[in-house]
Protein backbone atom coordinates (compact mmCIF):
# COMPACT_ATOMS: atom_id res chain seq x y z
CA UNK A 1 0.00 0.00 0.00
CA UNK A 2 1.28 3.59 -1.18
CA UNK A 3 0.99 6.33 0.91
CA UNK A 4 -1.23 8.24 -1.25
CA UNK A 5 -3.90 4.80 -0.95
CA UNK A 6 -3.74 4.83 2.54
CA UNK A 7 -4.76 8.34 2.63
CA UNK A 8 -7.50 7.66 0.29
CA UNK A 9 -8.74 4.39 2.43
CA UNK A 10 -8.40 6.33 5.76
CA UNK A 11 -10.34 9.56 4.74
CA UNK A 12 -13.39 7.01 3.31
CA UNK A 13 -13.22 5.06 6.86
CA UNK A 14 -13.31 8.67 8.61
CA UNK A 15 -16.43 9.76 6.29
CA UNK A 16 -18.41 6.08 7.26
CA UNK A 17 -17.93 6.98 10.39
CA UNK A 18 -19.49 10.30 10.31
CA UNK A 19 -16.44 12.00 11.64
CA UNK A 20 -15.80 15.46 10.42
CA UNK A 21 -13.93 16.85 7.96
CA UNK A 22 -12.62 13.40 7.12
CA UNK A 23 -9.97 14.32 4.70
CA UNK A 24 -8.06 17.05 6.69
CA UNK A 25 -8.13 14.15 10.05
CA UNK A 26 -6.86 11.56 7.61
CA UNK A 27 -4.03 13.97 7.07
CA UNK A 28 -3.01 15.18 10.19
CA UNK A 29 -3.42 11.19 11.58
CA UNK A 30 -1.45 9.65 8.91
CA UNK A 31 1.51 12.34 9.27
CA UNK A 32 1.76 12.81 12.86
CA UNK A 33 1.77 8.33 12.77
CA UNK A 34 4.81 8.53 10.17
CA UNK A 35 6.24 11.47 12.12
CA UNK A 36 6.03 13.69 9.53
CA UNK A 37 4.32 17.08 8.29
CA UNK A 38 1.16 17.11 5.63
CA UNK A 39 3.21 18.02 2.73
CA UNK A 40 5.11 15.08 3.07
CA UNK A 41 2.24 12.48 1.85
CA UNK A 42 1.56 14.55 -1.00
CA UNK A 43 5.25 14.40 -2.33
CA UNK A 44 5.73 11.00 -1.28
CA UNK A 45 2.15 9.88 -2.15
CA UNK A 46 3.35 6.78 -4.62
CA UNK A 47 6.01 5.89 -2.28
CA UNK A 48 4.83 2.23 -0.34
CA UNK A 49 3.95 2.92 3.42
CA UNK A 50 6.02 1.36 5.74
CA UNK A 51 4.39 -2.06 8.43
CA UNK A 52 5.16 0.49 11.54
CA UNK A 53 3.61 3.49 9.61
CA UNK A 54 0.33 0.94 8.85
CA UNK A 55 -0.10 0.10 12.46
CA UNK A 56 -0.08 3.60 14.12
CA UNK A 57 -2.17 4.86 11.37
CA UNK A 58 -4.79 1.90 11.57
CA UNK A 59 -4.48 2.78 15.28
CA UNK A 60 -5.00 6.62 15.24
CA UNK A 61 -7.66 5.85 13.04
CA UNK A 62 -9.42 3.53 15.30
CA UNK A 63 -9.37 5.76 18.21
CA UNK A 64 -10.92 8.47 16.02
CA UNK A 65 -13.59 6.52 15.19
CA UNK A 66 -13.81 6.04 18.85
CA UNK A 67 -14.50 9.88 19.84
CA UNK A 68 -11.17 10.48 20.75
CA UNK A 69 -10.37 14.17 19.45
CA UNK A 70 -7.54 14.16 16.86
CA UNK A 71 -5.79 16.97 19.51
CA UNK A 72 -5.39 13.93 22.08
CA UNK A 73 -4.50 11.50 19.60
CA UNK A 74 -1.53 14.13 18.27
CA UNK A 75 -0.96 15.64 21.76
CA UNK A 76 -1.08 19.67 20.64
CA UNK A 77 -3.49 22.24 19.39
CA UNK A 78 -2.13 25.00 17.66
CA UNK A 79 -2.95 28.33 20.01
CA UNK A 80 -2.19 32.18 18.97
CA UNK A 81 0.83 30.60 16.53
CA UNK A 82 2.63 28.30 18.65
CA UNK A 83 1.99 24.62 19.05
CA UNK A 84 1.12 23.36 22.41
CA UNK A 85 0.75 19.80 24.05
CA UNK A 86 -2.53 18.64 25.21
CA UNK A 87 -3.40 15.35 26.78
CA UNK A 88 -7.07 14.29 28.63
CA UNK A 89 -5.77 16.17 31.51
CA UNK A 90 -6.43 19.60 29.56
CA UNK A 91 -8.97 21.25 27.95
CA UNK A 92 -8.18 21.59 23.78
CA UNK A 93 -7.41 25.26 23.46
CA UNK A 94 -10.15 27.15 21.41
CA UNK A 95 -9.70 29.47 18.54
CA UNK A 96 -12.11 31.97 20.52
CA UNK A 97 -9.83 32.13 23.47
CA UNK A 98 -7.72 33.77 21.71
CA UNK A 99 -10.01 36.99 22.22
CA UNK A 100 -9.42 36.76 25.85
CA UNK A 101 -5.51 37.08 24.87
CA UNK A 102 -5.93 40.04 22.69
CA UNK A 103 -8.36 41.29 25.35
CA UNK A 104 -5.81 41.16 27.89
CA UNK A 105 -3.01 42.36 26.36
CA UNK A 106 -4.51 45.55 25.79
CA UNK A 107 -4.48 45.76 29.25
CA UNK A 108 -1.59 45.03 30.45
CA UNK A 109 0.84 47.78 31.27
CA UNK A 110 4.52 46.67 30.93
CA UNK A 111 5.84 44.86 34.19
CA UNK A 112 2.80 44.02 35.40
CA UNK A 113 1.35 41.25 37.62
CA UNK A 114 -1.13 39.15 36.15
CA UNK A 115 -2.61 35.67 37.36
CA UNK A 116 -4.67 33.31 34.67
CA UNK A 117 -7.06 31.47 37.06
CA UNK A 118 -7.79 27.88 35.93
CA UNK A 119 -4.92 27.41 33.69
CA UNK A 120 -5.35 23.71 31.70
CA UNK A 121 -2.88 23.42 29.21
CA UNK A 122 -1.62 26.86 30.21
CA UNK A 123 -1.92 28.54 26.68
CA UNK A 124 -3.68 32.08 28.20
CA UNK A 125 -0.61 32.23 30.79
CA UNK A 126 2.45 31.23 28.43
CA UNK A 127 1.22 33.61 25.51
CA UNK A 128 0.61 36.47 27.62
CA UNK A 129 4.30 35.34 29.36
CA UNK A 130 5.83 35.51 25.48
CA UNK A 131 3.81 38.28 24.12
CA UNK A 132 4.52 40.76 27.45
CA UNK A 133 6.81 41.80 29.64
CA UNK A 134 4.38 40.88 32.21
CA UNK A 135 4.99 38.84 35.49
CA UNK A 136 2.67 35.95 34.88
CA UNK A 137 1.34 33.37 37.32
CA UNK A 138 -1.34 30.35 36.68
CA UNK A 139 -3.01 28.31 38.90
CA UNK A 140 -5.34 25.36 38.47
CA UNK A 141 -7.23 22.66 40.97
CA UNK A 142 -5.49 19.96 38.38
CA UNK A 143 -1.95 18.57 39.72
CA UNK A 144 -2.38 16.74 36.39
CA UNK A 145 -3.23 20.30 33.89
CA UNK A 146 -0.31 21.82 35.82
CA UNK A 147 2.11 19.08 34.72
CA UNK A 148 0.97 20.06 31.24
CA UNK A 149 1.06 23.78 31.35
CA UNK A 150 4.71 23.49 33.24
CA UNK A 151 5.81 21.43 30.15
CA UNK A 152 4.36 23.86 27.49
CA UNK A 153 6.17 26.70 29.15
CA UNK A 154 8.89 24.73 29.35
CA UNK A 155 9.20 24.08 25.66
CA UNK A 156 8.28 27.55 25.11
CA UNK A 157 10.64 28.65 26.70
CA UNK A 158 8.21 30.69 28.40
CA UNK A 159 8.49 32.27 32.49
CA UNK A 160 5.33 31.12 34.04
CA UNK A 161 5.15 31.11 38.12
CA UNK A 162 2.44 28.03 39.13
CA UNK A 163 0.02 27.30 41.86
CA UNK A 164 -1.60 24.18 42.56
CA UNK A 165 -5.34 25.64 44.19
CA UNK A 166 -8.78 26.18 43.74
CA UNK A 167 -9.36 29.45 41.97
CA UNK A 168 -7.40 32.48 43.66
CA UNK A 169 -7.05 30.85 46.63
CA UNK A 170 -3.47 31.32 47.24
CA UNK A 171 -3.05 34.91 45.78
CA UNK A 172 -2.56 37.81 48.34
CA UNK A 173 -4.89 40.35 48.56
CA UNK A 174 -4.10 43.54 46.67
CA UNK A 175 -1.38 41.74 44.64
CA UNK A 176 -2.45 41.66 41.08
CA UNK A 177 -2.79 44.13 38.21
CA UNK A 178 -5.33 41.63 36.15
CA UNK A 179 -6.89 38.43 36.52
CA UNK A 180 -7.59 36.81 33.18
CA UNK A 181 -9.81 33.27 32.99
CA UNK A 182 -11.55 30.71 30.90
CA UNK A 183 -13.19 29.33 33.73
CA UNK A 184 -15.28 26.65 33.36
CA UNK A 185 -19.17 27.28 32.15
CA UNK A 186 -21.09 23.98 31.42
CA UNK A 187 -24.18 23.51 33.46
CA UNK A 188 -24.34 20.29 34.54
CA UNK A 189 -27.80 19.40 32.86
CA UNK A 190 -26.07 20.08 29.61
CA UNK A 191 -23.99 16.90 30.22
CA UNK A 192 -25.90 15.16 27.24
CA UNK A 193 -26.00 17.33 25.16
CA UNK A 194 -22.47 18.07 24.30
CA UNK A 195 -20.48 15.95 21.24
CA UNK A 196 -19.23 13.03 22.29
CA UNK A 197 -15.61 14.11 21.59
CA UNK A 198 -15.98 16.81 24.24
CA UNK A 199 -18.52 14.62 26.85
CA UNK A 200 -16.29 11.50 26.72
CA UNK A 201 -12.77 12.90 26.59
CA UNK A 202 -12.14 16.69 27.88
CA UNK A 203 -11.61 17.20 31.23
CA UNK A 204 -14.99 17.08 33.04
CA UNK A 205 -13.54 19.56 35.59
CA UNK A 206 -12.69 22.07 32.84
CA UNK A 207 -15.69 21.75 31.68
CA UNK A 208 -18.64 22.05 34.02
CA UNK A 209 -19.95 24.83 36.65
CA UNK A 210 -22.97 23.68 38.38
CA UNK A 211 -26.21 23.64 37.83
CA UNK A 212 -26.71 27.48 35.82
CA UNK A 213 -22.85 27.57 34.24
CA UNK A 214 -22.29 31.03 36.27
CA UNK A 215 -21.01 29.52 39.59
CA UNK A 216 -17.39 29.82 39.11
CA UNK A 217 -18.08 33.39 36.96
CA UNK A 218 -19.55 34.78 40.75
CA UNK A 219 -16.49 33.59 42.82
CA UNK A 220 -13.72 34.76 40.18
CA UNK A 221 -15.72 38.06 40.20
CA UNK A 222 -16.35 38.62 43.92
CA UNK A 223 -12.46 36.99 44.47
CA UNK A 224 -10.77 39.86 42.07
CA UNK A 225 -11.84 42.44 43.86
CA UNK A 226 -9.81 40.81 46.21
CA UNK A 227 -6.58 40.13 44.71
CA UNK A 228 -6.45 43.23 42.65
CA UNK A 229 -5.21 46.04 43.02
CA UNK A 230 -7.54 49.36 42.14
CA UNK A 231 -7.08 50.18 38.62
CA UNK A 232 -6.73 46.21 38.17
CA UNK A 233 -8.33 44.12 34.83
CA UNK A 234 -10.58 41.38 34.92
CA UNK A 235 -10.97 39.50 31.33
CA UNK A 236 -13.31 36.53 31.34
CA UNK A 237 -13.94 34.33 28.42
CA UNK A 238 -17.76 33.79 28.13
CA UNK A 239 -20.22 31.20 27.50
CA UNK A 240 -22.69 32.09 24.37
CA UNK A 241 -25.63 32.95 27.18
CA UNK A 242 -23.14 34.75 29.65
CA UNK A 243 -23.30 38.30 28.67
CA UNK A 244 -26.00 39.33 30.25
CA UNK A 245 -25.99 37.57 33.43
CA UNK A 246 -22.11 38.00 34.25
CA UNK A 247 -22.43 41.55 33.66
CA UNK A 248 -25.18 41.97 36.05
CA UNK A 249 -22.38 40.32 38.86
CA UNK A 250 -20.24 43.69 38.28
CA UNK A 251 -21.37 46.33 41.18
CA UNK A 252 -20.40 49.53 41.26
CA UNK A 253 -16.96 49.38 41.87
CA UNK A 254 -16.17 48.01 38.28
CA UNK A 255 -15.73 50.56 35.62
CA UNK A 256 -15.35 50.81 32.14
CA UNK A 257 -17.38 47.49 31.36
CA UNK A 258 -16.49 45.91 27.58
CA UNK A 259 -18.26 43.12 26.19
CA UNK A 260 -16.03 41.85 23.19
CA UNK A 261 -17.50 39.90 20.29
CA UNK A 262 -16.21 36.97 18.31
CA UNK A 263 -15.65 36.76 14.72
CA UNK A 264 -19.27 35.29 14.81
CA UNK A 265 -20.74 38.40 16.55
CA UNK A 266 -21.67 36.85 20.01
CA UNK A 267 -20.14 38.49 22.71
CA UNK A 268 -17.18 36.45 24.09
CA UNK A 269 -14.98 38.43 26.54
CA UNK A 270 -16.10 40.54 29.08
CA UNK A 271 -13.74 43.14 30.48
CA UNK A 272 -13.79 45.67 33.28
CA UNK A 273 -11.40 47.60 35.66
CA UNK A 274 -11.61 48.10 39.38
CA UNK A 275 -12.15 51.37 40.61
CA UNK A 276 -10.55 52.79 43.90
Amino acid sequence: MTIGDALLQGTQLLDDGGVAVPRLTAEVLLAHALRRDRTFLYSHATEPLTEIGWIHFGRYLHERLKGKPTQYITRKQEFYGRDFRVSPAVLIPRPETEHVVEAALKRIAPGAEVADIGTGSGAIAVTLALESSASVFATDISVAALGEARENARELGAVVHFLCCDLMGSIRERSLDAVISNPPYVPRGDQHSLQREVRDYEPHVALFAGATGLELYARIIADATRVLRPGGALVLELSYTAAEPVSAMLDARWKDIELIPDLAGIPRVLAATLGP
